[in-house]
């Protein structure tokens, strides 16, 4: 208890305001350009959208050979992640037990901060966290894959499905199970951009902040200014974009009026 206290009085102000904004930017990225009608405007709202389209189309192929094959190329990504997380985690754990080697290295760098050993163990449980947080995404994000398996496997063909409706509601959850896989590994990705920036408070706190807000930036324009979400979002037809804003009733209504019209 008193080497806490004692940490936490080695601590500026600069150091805890870097703390506050970081985990203000890593957690509200979340709660904030996640959710909503902000959501839907960036690459998570339109790869929904083509996730919904690929279940609508899984439906026509009477043996899912394709869609096997892709969710496995997705799986063996999330798999990669997950198990260079562990590595990544091993390693930090090694660091703590050699603390004076990584205090002595830390001194020697331009710009460096003098500190102690006790705030490098501290700064090493952060990055430590960070990075076990990143493992449970990927294998959240791995599990769900499966399930997203299990329900391609289990969906019908398109000539035995009872009905429109009973399709377009098995297309919506494959597409929401497969959105969810997808969100949970967008997450653990982002805890290593975020990793990258927590490492910068070795160098010195102003660091750490530049770096939070730098890479916000660039996970922000990524995901809602980038040419590739430009182009998703002007080629995705606009007709499949009803199931994703409307209900289930709404969606039904306009696949028959779409259908109806290409009869004609």
């Amino acid at each position: 208890m008193d080497d806490l206290k004692n940490i936490i009085l080695l601590l500026s102000w600069v150091d805890y305001l870097g703390i506050a904004l970081f985990f203000s930017c890593w957690m509200g990225y979340r709660f904030v350009l996640e959710r909503g009608e902000i959501g839907r405007k960036g690459l998570i709202g339109i790869t929904h959208e083509y996730r919904l389209q690929w279940a609508m189309e899984s439906a026509a192929r009477e043996i899912p050979v394709a869609c096997a094959g892709l969710t496995s190329n997705l799986m063996a990504s999330v798999s990669f992640y997950a198990s260079t997380t562990i590595y990544i985690i091993a390693g930090l754990f090694a660091l703590v037990g050699s603390v004076e080697r990584l205090l002595s290295f830390s001194e020697d760098m331009p710009f460096a901060q003098a500190v102690s050993s006790g705030l490098i163990e501290l700064k090493l449980i952060l990055l430590i966290f960070i990075f076990v947080n990143a493992y449970f995404k990927f294998t959240w994000s791995l599990r769900q894959f499966n399930f997203l398996c299990i329900l391609i496997g289990g969906s019908p063909y398109h000539g035995n499905m009872p009905s429109e409706e009973y399709r377009v509601k098995t297309a919506k959850r494959m597409a929401r199970v497969n959105s969810c896989a997808g969100n949970e590994f967008n997450r653990g990705i982002r805890s290593y951009y975020y990793g990258i920036a927590a490492s910068t408070w070795f160098l010195h706190p102003v660091a750490f902040i530049v770096a939070t807000i730098w890479v916000t930036y660039i996970l922000y324009v990524r995901d809602f200014h980038s040419p590739v979400l430009e182009i998703l979002r002007d080629t995705y037809p606009p007709e499949l974009r009803n199931y994703t804003q409307g209900s289930d009733e709404k969606g039904v209504n306009n696949q028959e009026g779409s259908v109806q019209q290409s009869s004609r």
